[in-house]
């Protein structure tokens, strides 16, 4: 066999001729073991993903083409990210999935149809990013059916944004379905483009195995002190051990620029080379990095525009392959030969490309060669642009439709129009998640021939912009403003700005001033021009709730209720103010219309694919089953909407509240101080950072409810104060459930006046809503204030009215106030019996503090408390919990899988090992044991 060796880029040199070829490595034994093992796991039933990450030149696609030389057994897709200002939607992921395509029929109507949106194949609405995530991941676990698959990512720091986050999704879901993701992403020290999944550093070679590698490059003798400084200058880089002794060779070392990198340096090398090179071959080169598809009709058919020979490319087939599909011999050649140009080279090269492309079959990529190939501002081009941006949208890809129509902005020679467009370029940055370049194309907006509605709506997105870059206590007043501009202009869109704005305050302004001074600017807003929309209504009722009371709003929350809920309401408005009407309604203390509303709500979500808003809505359900005291569902529902929260990547916006209201909720309910306090700690600091004034109070409020729990009274009422600073603020918004707290704290501690004032906040929001949830309640904190038969009657009362409802916690802690006070009253058979049924309660639900608190008062009754039983559930992992639920509520392996963003395979393989460790062999057992 004929030694070969890896010079980096999967290529190696033999012989005099320095010729780039697969081949043989060097000094990688101990990577290609670990590639080796992840083969060997794979080919036993497992999924593994690794990111091979080093600089340029270093040997990340040599160690790619080695797992593919050893994948004999498997199949083998790849997909390469390729360099270019373009951001075609969804393009790696095309390139990836085109030869598994055939099974596209095999996924669920839904992934099916968004998959096929999203890569152009069919017409339809713009898909939701997570079923095409979802659609990709099964797509893949169907082709690892038939055998084990291996995905090679190449250059995954070019990826386009749509598909980095796909496959991103992907790689975290992957557990048991036979499939390897292998990643290599160039070290350049900024944004992970693949964040959170396992690495491999890839460093340079040991200095003996450089030596070899240089004694196999040089084919005579070479000048030890040139031996020395060439594997100084390479610091055991593959790429630089090639081309530095090409270097010497030709005449020596040229000096290194300050400060200039290796990968700089070795980009100098082979632009020095493409000197060498005639006309024609350069021009050839430069039209294959101008165009990332790698077609070498398409290169000719260019060349042809051009009149440029093309044999000519056989000067350069050194750094280039012209085969099935053009690859440069690296990717630093890609570059080099695209900065070595002059710009009337490029443009050249690009608008050959647009002739040469079918305007009928591929418009965008015509489209956006014509623009680099434009000098100057040009309508036509402008228009063609912002085509292609719409067409990018309807597909999903918001980083492509952004990319369009900001560099459409600059080919628009009409001011005013130049200023629209950058607002509309503006928007899809911002939503494409890129804040500082909406800004700045806001800037170019605002810089346009003036225009009041245009700066109103600026005004409006720069709010919107503040609110996901950490600026967000800033967005109230900026909202107002653009409210105040456009009441002349566009009233409906006015009283929905001042809506955004009453919104957004409740959201993130730190005191009830600052919210209740927004809501009083909403209420001076003008009236609706017509009949009321639901948008109207939902204004009228929040603004009610923030200057006046909820007593006093409660008609217009009804009505509001009514109109959201209307067949006449398009799904879109649903959708936008479902979650706060959800939360107002909450504050009216009905639990049969929160559980109503939730209901609808989660259906209208995921009959839509908005997806995005599940965390939010899964951890208002959530709460909702902890009041229940089904502990076991609430649990389900909180790792759901964490999954969501991580597939989307909406972590910074809801996966705060997401983690509040379930992780956090489910240590307190369960009297977990030592969990609670931690959770409790992470979250202050990161709400802090946000600025997240909401999801501070509700950890507060939730520490509260352990302290109470465990009968530290103190520690109780420190933290519920600091949920509830300002006793004006109504209890159907903020932290509503917070009062219930406060008054038994209070009561507890002597403060009396406190608990009254409370007590009299409270009860306007229970007797506006009339519900036994929120009168039973009433009665139950009322009677802490009250002695002998007054307390009596309003505890029995209490028991009465939370009997009748689902809210098994509150009527526990309804019967254990009620023992207690029968205790103190000496009443002890009457007070066992109380005592006994909370402490029952308690034990069922789960709730450690609050059954250990009946405990010890039973047994101050001379009574002991029965032993607690430990589930058997105990035993499985929250993932496995998860699924035996679901499982055991009759849903199916897929529509589980849909549900918690795995594949059918990952949820078998989870029931399998629930079946072994709780002792069942069918779904039907788990009814018995759940």
């Amino acid at each position: 066999m004929s030694e070969k060796y890896d010079l980096g880029g999967g290529w190696s040199a033999t012989g005099a001729s320095g010729a780039l070829r697969p081949g043989w490595l060097v000094g990688r034994e101990a990577e290609c073991e670990t590639l080796d093992r992840l083969l060997a796991d794979v080919r036993g039933g497992e999924s593994r993903v690794l990111v091979l990450r080093g600089e340029a030149g270093v040997g990340k696609s040599a160690l790619l083409d080695h797992l593919v030389a050893k994948s004999s057994g498997c199949r083998v897709v790849a997909a390469t990210g390729v360099q270019s200002e373009m951001e075609l939607p969804f393009a790696a992921v095309h390139q990836l999935c085109v030869p598994m395509l055939d099974l596209l029929d095999s996924l669920p109507g839904p992934q099916h149809d968004a998959l096929g949106t999203a890569f152009g194949m069919r017409a339809g609405p713009a898909p939701d990013q997570f079923l095409i995530s979802l659609a990709v991941l099964n797509l893949l676990a169907q082709a690892a059916d038939e055998r084990p698959l291996v995905c090679v990512i190449d250059d995954a720091q070019w990826l386009d944004r749509a598909s980095a986050q796909v496959l991103t999704f992907v790689a975290r879901r992957l557990m048991a379905e036979s499939v390897a993701c292998v990643f290599a992403v160039r070290d350049s020290g900024e944004t992970d483009v693949l964040p959170g999944l396992p690495v491999m550093e890839v460093g340079g070679l040991r200095d003996a195995d450089a030596r070899t590698l240089v004694n196999r490059v040089v084919p005579g003798p070479l000048d030890e002190e040139v031996r020395d400084r060439i594997l100084f200058e390479s610091r055991g880089n593959p790429l630089a051990l090639l081309e530095l002794p090409r270097a010497a060779s030709a005449g020596g070392f040229v000096a290194a620029a300050t400060g200039q990198s290796l990968s700089g340096r070795l980009e100098d090398g082979f632009q020095r080379r493409l000197n060498g090179l005639p006309a024609d071959s350069r021009m050839m080169l430069l039209l294959a990095a101008a165009e990332p598809l790698g077609d070498p009709a398409l290169l000719w058919r260019a060349a042809g525009v051009l009149g440029v020979d093309t044999t000519a490319v056989d000067e350069a087939d050194e750094l280039i392959d012209f085969s099935d599909r053009v690859r440069f011999r690296h990717p630093l050649v890609r570059s080099a030969v695209y900065n070595a140009a002059v710009p009337r080279e490029r443009r050249q090269a690009h608008g050959a490309l647009a002739e040469a492309t079918d305007a009928a079959t591929d418009p965008d990529r015509r489209a956006w060669h014509r623009a680099h190939s434009a000098a100057h501002p040009d309508e036509g081009i402008a228009a063609e642009l912002e085509h292609s941006a719409g067409r990018a949208q309807a597909r999903g890809g918001l980083a492509a439709a952004a990319a369009f129509l900001e560099r459409a902005v600059g080919l628009t020679p009409d001011p005013g129009r130049r200023a629209e467009r950058a607002l509309d370029a503006a928007r899809a940055k911002h939503l494409a998640g890129a804040p500082e370049s909406a800004l700045a194309l806001l800037a170019a907006a605002e810089a346009g021939p003036p225009d009041r509605l245009r700066r109103a709506k600026a005004e409006s997105l720069r709010a919107e912009i503040a609110l996901t870059s950490n600026r967000g206590t800033s967005a109230p007043a900026i909202l107002l403003k653009a409210a105040k501009q456009l009441e002349p202009l566009d009233i409906n869109l006015s009283r929905d700005t001042y809506l955004q704005a009453l919104l957004v305050a409740i959201g993130v302004l730190p005191d009830w001033n600052g919210i209740t001074e927004v809501a009083a600017a909403t209420r001076e807003a003008p009236p609706a021009p017509g009949a009321p929309r639901a948008t109207d209504l939902v204004l009228e009722a929040l603004s009610l709730s923030y200057t006046r009371d909820t007593l006093t709003a409660e008609p217009a929350l009804r009505r509001a209720v009514d109109a959201i809920m209307s067949e006449e309401t398009a799904p879109a408005e649903q959708l936008r103010w479902l979650w706060f009407i959800n939360f107002s309604v909450m504050g009216l203390w009905d639990d049969e219309a929160s559980l109503e509303l939730t209901r609808y709500y989660l259906r209208l979500i995921r009959d839509s694919g908005a997806l995005a808003l599940l965390p939010l809505v899964l951890s208002m359900s959530t709460m909702m089953l902890l009041f229940e005291g089904d502990l076991a569902e609430a649990e389900t529902q909180n790792e759901e909407a964490k999954a969501n929260a991580v597939a989307a990547d909406v972590w910074t916006t809801s996966g705060a509240m997401v983690q509040t209201g379930g992780d956090l909720g489910l240590a307190a309910w369960r009297g977990d101080e030592e969990e609670t306090e931690h959770l409790a700690e992470v979250i202050a600091k990161e709400g802090a950072v946000r600025g997240e004034g909401r999801t501070l109070e509700i950890s507060h409020w939730v520490r509260s409810v352990l302290y109470n729990g465990l009968g530290q009274y103190e520690k109780a009422l420190e933290a519920v104060l600091q949920a509830s600073v300002d006793h004006r603020a109504p209890s159907g918004c903020g932290v509503q459930w917070a009062p219930l707290e406060l008054i038994e704290a209070a009561a507890r501690t002597g403060r009396h006046e406190l608990a009254s004032r409370t007590l009299e906040r409270l009860s306007r929001s229970t007797r506006a809503g009339g519900a036994d949830w929120g009168l039973g309640l009433e009665a139950r904190c009322r009677a802490l204030l009250c002695e002998g038969e007054e307390a009596d009657r309003l505890y029995r009362e209490a028991i009465d009215r939370l009997g009748r409802t689902r809210m098994r916690v509150d009527l526990a802690r309804a019967h254990l106030l009620y023992g207690e006070w029968l205790r103190r009253e000496r009443r002890r058979i009457e007070a066992r019996e109380n005592l006994r049924t909370a402490f029952d309660l308690f034990t069922e639900i789960g709730m450690k503090a609050f059954a250990d608190r009946a405990a010890r008062e039973l047994q101050a009754t001379g009574e002991t408390a029965r032993k607690r039983n430990i589930e058997t559930t105990e035993q499985l992992t929250p993932q496995e919990a998860q699924i035996a639920r679901l499982a055991r509520a009759r849903l199916t392996n897929k529509e589980i899988a849909a549900r918690l963003y795995v594949s059918p395979r990952t949820v078998e393989y989870h029931l399998r090992k629930v079946f072994t460790k709780l002792g069942v062999t069918s779904r039907h057992q788990l009814e018995d044991i759940l």
